[in-house]
């Protein structure tokens, strides 16, 4: 096995980690934060069915190998957690918030190392992937703040021998399936108020990037959070791994975020036993252009909705509504915008676009393309994959749309802009609510009485108006119809992880 070496530069000793026997590279401060095994009981732990390689999806290499977790695995994670429980549920509020932000100072303090390992094992741009572990890392601090303001009640007596009162208890151990699109913040997203409640966690990554979860299991260690209150389990056999978070029954609470088919399926297995839920599900977000808009801005805010994370976010705008007036020069500008960006590796400087995930991906957006194209869109850009090879798919712009090509009413999971035209203000909001998903949605006005009603009418969890950036530790996220259940983040993310015990105190007086 090769030697790590060392090499001082800008004031750094880095370490340079060989990861595969292909020769790829990963330069890290700390190489110690590289894990591979699943952590259960606070311990490493190789997995009981096998292995699992991770690969780059800029070039296909491997990073690295780690456990292959199963459904056993996880049932012994479930058991420490629960262990842990009867522990960490009865530390006072103020002690656990000052562990959760000795996490929170760990994870800023080593924020482009994990930002160089989910770049490796993700794709997207270093820049983007550092800012990822900031924003997830809020979270962390944000519910160990809000931790010591969940607060119960004192209810107006019906008698004089009697007292009523309300508590704010932990629900117990939970289970978590997170996604491949941001492998820290929804760790952090889920993590943070479980542990802040006093629950601990169980939680599956996704097998694409499991380094990303091991390496935070890494820094709740350091940071002194006690065994078994936080577990991972890496494991390819996802259904039997969900069959586990969703039935075992010392599982109290289970939370998702991925696909509205897959969140279906955990649902109805989460029923048997009556378990709390939340469901962070599927969108097809609309960005709407009114024709009074300030176009400069509203470009703007559509990039930064449509590309980021080369397009592979639940919240990521999918069809675009142009009002007639302005859709010439709107499109003109976008156009220009798209062909602006910079795709490639995300090491490589100036890239602002990363690759697709993984080859599906890239052959999901072929067929969509495909699909459109037969049916008479009209593509101003890209349309193709990328003369990068491997998982790199070109950014594209597409108009012309009509309502049977798949992606006027898809989930665009891709670096593809769909354009429509509208004339009225009815008709664009009646557009944009016809679909079984109610995630996010976008528009830009300014007329402020448009702000008003638009803002009121569209049927989504969450609107953004001339501004494509929301996300925050301190506002709730959460989606209506089949996009979700639930919210995070906020004090609505906390509540999800408490059950309300009413206590009537009687014998007072006689």
């Amino acid at each position: 096995m090769s030697a790590i070496s060392y090499l001082q530069y800008g004031g750094k000793l880095l370490a340079f980690l060989p990861l595969s026997e292909s020769g790829t590279m990963l330069k890290l401060n700390d190489p110690s934060l590289l894990k591979t095994k699943n952590f259960i009981d606070g311990q490493w732990v190789p997995g009981s069915a096998g292995t699992i390689d991770v690969t780059n999806p800029a070039n296909g290499e491997v990073v690295a190998t780690t456990a292959n977790g199963d459904a056993a695995d996880a049932a012994r994670a479930v058991e420490a957690a629960a262990r842990a429980f009867k522990h960490w549920s009865r530390i006072p509020a103020k002690q656990r918030a000052v562990l959760l932000r000795n996490w929170f100072n760990l994870l800023l303090e080593h924020a482009d190392d994990l930002g160089a390992i989910m770049t490796a094992e993700q794709g997207k741009p270093l820049a983007e992937s550092i800012g990822e572990i900031g924003y997830g890392a809020g979270f962390i601090e944000y519910f160990a703040e809000e931790s010591k303001r969940v607060m119960g009640d004192t209810i107006p007596t019906i008698a004089n021998d009697r007292r009523l009162q309300t508590y704010k208890q932990p629900v117990g151990v939970v289970g978590c399936i997170t996604p491949w699109n941001f492998p820290n913040a929804m760790i952090a997203r889920k993590a943070g108020p479980a542990l802040a409640s006093g629950c601990t966690i169980v939680i599956k990554p996704a097998t694409e990037t499991p380094l990303s979860a091991l390496c935070m299991c890494e820094l709740a260690d350091r940071a002194g959070i006690p065994k078994g209150v936080i577990n991972v389990v890496v494991g390819d056999n996802s259904q039997e791994i969900g069959k586990v978070l969703t039935q075992h029954k010392k599982i109290s609470k289970f939370t998702f975020t991925g696909s509205t088919a897959v969140g279906k399926i955990l649902m109805k297995q989460c029923a048997d036993g009556v378990k709390k839920i939340s469901l962070e599900l599927g969108g097809n977000a609309p960005f709407i252009v009114f024709d009074d808009a300030d176009i400069d801005a509203a470009i703007a805010d559509c990039m930064a909705t449509k590309f980021r994370n080369c397009g592979q976010t639940c919240v990521c705008t999918n069809r675009i509504y142009v009002q007639s007036g302005i859709a010439d020069e709107f499109t003109s500008k976008l156009k220009t915008a798209i062909e602006a960006l910079k795709v490639g590796d995300g090491f490589a400087d100036d890239v602002t676009i990363g690759p697709l995930v993984n080859m599906t991906a890239v052959g999901e957006m072929k067929a969509l393309m495909k699909d459109a194209k037969s049916k008479g869109a009209e593509i101003l850009v890209g349309g193709k994959t990328h003369e990068l090879g491997h998982c790199f798919f070109e950014p594209t712009l597409v108009t012309g749309l009509t309502p049977d090509m798949r992606m006027a009413s898809e989930e665009i999971f891709g670096p593809i802009a769909a354009m429509q035209v509208f004339e009225t203000e009815d008709e664009a909001i009646e557009r944009a609510n016809d679909t079984e998903f109610g995630l996010a949605a976008y528009f830009a006005t300014r007329d402020i009485g448009r702000v008003m009603r638009v803002a009121e009418r569209l049927e989504y969890g969450i609107v953004c108006s001339n501004s494509g950036v929301f996300s925050t530790e301190v506002a709730p996220f959460g989606g209506w119809k089949q996009s979700g259940l639930g919210s995070e983040g906020g004090k609505e993310g906390i509540a999800e992880f408490f059950e309300t015990k009413f206590h009537s105190m009687g014998g007072i007086e006689s």
